[in-house]
Formats: C-alpha cells, structure tokens, sequence
C-alpha cells in the first residue's frame, strides 16, 4: 500500500469510527553523512526514517497518535491510539483541523541535479577538501572535524476537509574544523558550506576559507576587562539569533515565558534593525510552501525598523489573540504535537561592508564564535553571559585576536543597542541568517 492510499483509506476509516474531522500527516527523510581523517573515511553513515501520524478530532477532543508502518493493519491501530489519546485530555483546547489557504506559493526546495551526484564525488570532494587544508599551512596540525552530510526529506498532509499538500526538498552541508599550532599556542578554527549546487563547491575556497579562519586566531593577546563596543560577526550574530529566537514565539508569551508579551505596535529594537521571516530565501538551503497546519507560507516582517510587527503564531495561538496566524505552525516530527516556531529567520542586510563595520571602531572588540548558548542563555529574562572567540580591535584595524572570551548582556537591550548593520547576509545550517552588526556597547572578560 502505498502513502496516498494509505492516507485516503485512513481518513475514510477514522470519519466512519466517529472522528468529526481528520488530518494525516506523512513524513520520510534520508541522509548521508561521511567524515574523513587523514586521508582516510573516518565514518560512512546512511539512515532513512519517516513515519505517519494522524490527528483527529473525537467527542469535541483532539487526538493523536503516531506509527512508523505504512500498512493496512496500523490503520485500526492509529484510530484506537487517538481516540484513547482524545479521551485522557482534560478539556477541548480549542484547535481544528485547516480547510486551506487560497493560493500556496510553488517554490522548489529540491534539486533533481544535487539528488543524481553520486556518493563516491561526494567523497572525492571532502576528501580533496581535507587534502588541501592540511598541505595549506605547516601549523596545520589536525582536522578535528572534516564532514559532508547531504539530505533529503519529504512530507505530506491530507485532511478530511479536501486539503492534500506535498513537498521535498534537499541538501548538502559540508563542516571543516581546523587545529593549528604555533609554538606552544593552539587554536581551533571552522568552515559551514551550504548549497543544492554540488557545481559551486570549491574545494580550494572551502580549504582556504577553514585555514585562515583557523590561523587567523593565532597571536592571541589579552585586553583589559570592560564595556567594549563589538562587531558581531554574521555568523556568531545568527547564532545569537537563534538561541533568543522563542522570545517571538506567541506560544510563549502567552505562557508568560517572553517579555514580547503585548509588545506589538511599539518599539523594541533599534531603527537600523528589521527582523524578516523568509520560508523562500534562496540561501537558507531549509524552506517550505506550508506549515504544519498546512497554512500557506510566507515572506513577513518580523520588526520592522525597530517596532515590533507580529508574534510567529499557530492558528491556535492565533485565536486566542484575535489574529490571524502567521503560518508558523510547526511539526518537529509525525511524532510530535504542534508548537510555533520560524521557518528562515534573518536579520535584513544594511549597505556598510564588514571592513566599514570594523574601520568605524576605534577600540572594540570583533566576535567571531560564540559557546554555551544552551546554557548561558535565558530566553525569559534576555540575560546572557556567553564564551566567545574574537580579535581586538584598535584604530579601526584587527590588532590581535583575543584570549577566551566572555561576553555578556541582555538580548532586549542589545536589540536596541544596534547601530549599524552590515551588507553581507550569511545563513546558519538551522535557517538562522545575519550579517554582521556593531553593536553600541557589551561586557567583555577575557580569562
């Protein structure tokens, strides 16, 4: 049986065992990832997994349930599991299933030439890619990391009420870290490549890029403890992004979890900053043309010039606020339930280039890497406190790079503390993007 029957055979089976509405919801990836080290595959890995879940609404309740089995005998089991699930619940928590948006965007996340490049050129290029790093430079000492994973994933809705959506999509993500040595100095440093174009990979760029990023932190000095003002780098800058990200989530401000909460229409942020959400955003290699409610998706302003435009919202959460949701629903898995979360959320571009950002500071700091965002973060009260990597700053020109860092600050002052962004848009593996941006002022500890 294949998914489109099962789907249908399932919907016709849940309506006839008393489910007032119904949505099926299908997914399947693969990937492959393999990781060289001396010239040698250090790991080969190939998975697939998917699975089906089913969400129904049974006396007034909405209930789940989930199986890996694509076959005629988990059909009677899907609809058990939900209707015991339906009945555990203490009250009807107002969802629905979605009829459908009136038009959907036909943006294509799949590359048919990326998905025909066979296993061994993959393994050819990390190999070659490794090669180069290591004959680049003698203080090259090691690899820590050499690793290409491509992707490919698949999805399907289909409701009781007539909705059927499908997508694929894939990709390729290729991560260098690299060790180097000088004297008694030892420093690491790193490289992300993505793309669906196996033609556009360099394998001396993609070298050239992960050594210099890895020598360049060499000649560390130390630099007196304070508030320094700070270019954050694009990379380091999404990355903070990302951890803070739940803060615009309508889920969470309505659980008390965000100081967002009955913030839009005003000011949270500085003018030079604007905050979009872009499921089409040819760079971010992740997209897609529906949510996990099946809500068409959309390119959207987050902030705008500083005031806060919209929450992400879920059409539950939309409901309770009296809006209409912003297509944000997300499924983590067939597994899960949903929750609200950004499908490319970036930082829009400015005009002045990095080379502007850092010429504009007289005695700063540069941060190029930031660790510890799980644990050093908190998204409720914005507080952070962050080790970082980075290079000081003096008369406008990199003087050194800097001992382990740590830096701190809030997220909602920080908002407001940008004052120039830079032009150079860059996307993180997760669909978090940035380009750099000098902030007014943080605190700086070097250990």
């Amino acid at each position: 049986m294949d998914i489109i029957e099962f789907q249908e055979q399932l919907l016709v089976e849940a309506n006839a065992s008393g489910f007032k509405e119904a949505e099926v919801y299908y997914e399947r990836s693969e990937s492959f990832r393999c990781t060289i080290f001396e010239g040698e595959i250090d790991s080969y890995e190939t998975s697939e997994e998917g699975g089906l879940g089913l969400r129904g609404m049974y006396d007034g309740k909405m209930g789940y349930a989930y199986t890996e089995k694509i076959e005629k005998e988990s059909i009677p089991f899907l609809i058990d599991s939900a209707k015991a699930n339906a009945a555990v619940l203490d009250e009807d928590d107002g969802t629905t299933i979605f009829e459908e948006s009136q038009t959907y965007a036909d943006q294509s996340f799949y590359s048919d030439t990326l998905a025909n490049v066979e296993i061994p050129e993959k393994i050819d290029l990390i190999t070659a890619i490794e090669k180069k790093v290591r004959e680049y430079d003698p203080r090259i000492v090691t690899l820590d990391y050499c690793m290409l994973q491509n992707f490919t994933a698949e999805r399907i809705m289909a409701n009781s009420k007539k909705l059927s959506l499908n997508e694929k999509i894939n990709g390729l993500i290729i991560y260098i870290s690299v060790v180097v040595k000088d004297g008694e100095e030892m420093k690491t440093g790193s490289c992300i490549k993505m793309t669906r174009d196996f033609a556009s990979l360099d394998a001396d760029e993609i070298a050239k890029e992960a050594a210099e990023e890895a020598l360049s932190n060499l000649g560390e000095q130390s630099i007196p403890a304070g508030k320094y003002p700070v270019i954050m780098r694009y990379d380091a800058s999404a990355s903070l992004l990302a951890a803070f990200t739940p803060i615009f989530s309508a889920e969470n401000t309505q659980k008390d979890q965000s100081k967002l909460k009955g913030k839009v229409g005003e000011e949270i942020a500085a003018a030079a900053f604007t905050l979009l959400d872009d499921p089409f955003h040819p760079e971010a290699v992740v997209g897609s043309n529906f949510d996990g409610e099946g809500v068409a998706t959309k390119k959207q302003e987050v902030i705008s010039k500083g005031t806060l435009k919209t929450l992400l919202h879920n059409r539950k959460t939309a409901q309770k606020e009296g809006v209409e949701t912003t297509g944000h629903a997300h499924k983590a898995s067939y597994k899960s339930t949903l929750t609200v979360a950004p499908q490319n959320m970036y930082i829009a571009p400015g005009e002045k280039s990095d080379a502007d950002l850092i010429a504009s500071i007289k005695d700063g700091v540069l941060i190029t890497d930031l660790s510890g965002l799980h644990s050093g973060a908190s998204t409720i009260s914005g507080d952070f406190s962050l080790a970082a990597t980075g290079f000081h700053i003096k008369d406008g020109q990199i003087a050194s790079s800097v001992k382990q860092m740590t830096i701190a600050g809030n997220f909602f002052d920080y908002m407001k503390d940008i004052e120039e962004v830079g032009s150079e848009l860059h996307f993180l593996p997760g669909g978090y993007g940035s380009p750099s941006l000098r902030v007014k002022e943080l605190s700086v500890t070097v250990d």
